[in-house]
């Protein structure tokens, strides 16, 4: 572990746009005294509008973060590597033997509500 300061974590994703976007907004809003939180993808698809509008409901700013691939990091020496998905699990580049890592599978599924406004989403606020 990088000491003395903070555990550096890295949450990896397929596209880095929602699920790896929304768990580094949560590790900086709830432990940024001791976690310098990261996020990545194995590709990169653009920070999700839906994604910025929950977290912000949730009084959670990630309007600033943007989408990110893994190889812009890859001179950070990470202390924990979390992939928040499996196709990113199953295509995540090799980190060191000694990089621990684990998978945290988040479900994302969207509903369709009706409402006066077309599409509507009511996002899965309990999957993070």
């Amino acid at each position: 572990m990088n000491l003395p300061g903070k555990m550096k974590i890295l949450f990896l994703c397929t596209g880095n746009s929602c699920r790896s976007q929304m768990a580094e907004g949560w590790a900086r809003k709830l432990k940024s005294d001791v976690v310098e939180p990261y996020s990545a993808g194995i590709e990169t698809h653009g920070l999700n509008p839906t994604a910025v509008q929950v977290m912000a409901e949730a009084g959670v700013d990630i309007s600033g973060q943007r989408s990110k691939h893994v190889d812009e990091l890859r001179d950070i020496p990470f202390d924990f590597v979390v992939t928040v998905c499996g196709h990113a699990h199953e295509h995540c580049p090799l980190f060191p033997p000694t990089q621990p890592s684990c998978m945290w599978v988040l479900t994302t599924r969207l509903v369709w509500l009706p409402s006066p406004r077309p599409r509507k989403i009511a996002w899965p606020r309990t999957a993070v």
